[in-house]
């Protein structure tokens, strides 16, 4: 079975680009900022891109300073990163058709890109009569993000587009991985975007009592309610052989996903946690890694109470040997879809560096662990990437350095 690595990686978060969010982030720096981008809901703790970064997360002493980002467009966050992951990949701008950079039959190169809230915004708008209801609509359905994609890349291979809530990410780089293993595709552009702050986004997590109102703490004693944040994390997946025939450079592996699903609540979480071990237990068989083999865990880490209870809860069972953890919401805010998405290129960005990211807003940790409060320099092989949705939707990837 073809091995699959990563050959390009385009990230944008509230904390800028690539380069800018993982520097920022590894100086323990937050883009969670006080916002209102609509006048009928009152200003709240939220992760907006091009909004000033902030040395420190928002806390009840900072709300006074209130920035004036209006949400960010999603097609230009999809075009954004995806040029950036295929550059990064290929050396060469994306541009239509141009899925030939690397002499690739149509057929043979993919897509797999997810979206839990695609183009709800937009599609508020029409509701709301603030736009003309025309037959544009079309390019605003939930798989839009992925079909645009393809359409820039001349992809003319499998073309998919998960919604999995916050496992969205893994989902979808899971599932291309796939693709690449069942011989459908050679190469696969995989990954999730999200530009969620629209007002129904907003003041459903409010009705449901989701939502911070100071800043995002995550594993943290004070810990209140996640904070949305927008972002989006898009992988060049590709067969090692064809990799390493063009010497491309290679991030890491991708190896096996679990999948499991609580059937238990809407959107709390079964508090026997047996559904999320399950999903820990296929990711470690399915790679043929013991607990105690891993290196490092991205955390999913929403900073709400019961989450992230059984998700400590989860690792310091599973993983006695306690690795180093850390969540990164409390930089880039919960970006939903796109957050496992984001968490699985922290994960190869984290191997590639050797340096492992801070939990930021973390103070004062309720359980014990070897919580990352700074980041530390570490070599790390293996990681693990956790993502928890709404729903008891499950999902964890393990990821890898490359080694011939």
């Amino acid at each position: 079975m073809r091995r699959v690595v990563v050959t390009g990686i385009g990230l944008m978060s509230a904390l800028g680009d690539r380069s800018s969010t993982w520097r920022s982030l590894l100086a323990g720096q937050s883009a969670i900022q006080w916002h209102q981008p609509f006048t009928a809901i009152p200003p709240r703790p939220i992760a907006l891109l091009g909004s000033r970064v902030n040395s420190q997360v928002v806390n009840s002493q900072a709300v006074n300073s209130q920035a004036q980002s209006q949400p960010f467009d999603l097609t230009h966050l999809i075009d954004r990163t995806s040029a950036a992951a295929w550059a990064d990949a290929t050396g060469s701008e994306l541009q239509s058709g141009s899925g030939s950079a690397l002499n690739q039959p149509a057929q043979r190169l993919g897509v797999c890109v997810g979206s839990s809230r695609s183009y709800q915004g937009v599609l508020e708008q029409y509701a709301a009569g603030q736009r003309p209801l025309d037959d544009q609509w079309l390019r605003h359905l939930p798989h839009s993000p992925a079909v645009r994609i393809a359409q820039q890349l001349g992809a003319g291979g499998p073309l998919l587009a998960p919604m999995t809530a916050c496992t969205t990410g893994i989902s979808a780089i899971a599932r291309g991985a796939d693709l690449i293993r069942e011989g459908w595709c050679d190469r696969v552009l995989a990954g999730a975007v999200e530009a969620p702050i629209t007002p129904l986004t907003l003041a459903g997590f409010a009705q449901m009592g989701a939502l911070a109102a100071t800043g995002s703490y995550p594993f943290d004693r004070s810990r209140e309610g996640l904070v949305l944040g927008e972002g989006a994390a898009l992988l060049v997946l590709e067969a090692a052989d064809l990799a390493r025939s063009r010497g491309a450079k290679i991030y890491g592996e991708i190896l096996g996903a679990g999948f499991s699903t609580d059937a238990y609540h809407l959107s709390a979480p079964d508090p026997t946690g047996r559904s999320a071990r399950v999903a820990v237990h296929w990711a470690l068989k399915r790679s043929g890694w013991r607990p105690e083999q891993v290196d490092y865990i991205h955390a999913h880490g929403t900073a709400t109470k019961l989450n992230d209870a059984q998700e400590a809860n989860l690792i310091q069972d599973l993983f006695p040997q306690q690795p180093p953890v850390s969540s990164t919401k409390g930089a880039t805010g919960h970006t939903l879809g796109a957050s496992s998405a984001l968490g699985v290129a922290f994960c190869l960005l984290a191997i590639e560096s050797g340096q492992l990211p801070p939990t930021v807003g973390l103070q004062d940790p309720e359980f014990a662990g070897f919580w990352l409060q700074t980041s530390i320099a570490r070599h790390v092989d293996r990681t693990l990437c956790f993502a928890f949705g709404f729903g008891g939707q499950n999902a964890v990837l393990a990821v890898q350095r490359f080694e011939d």
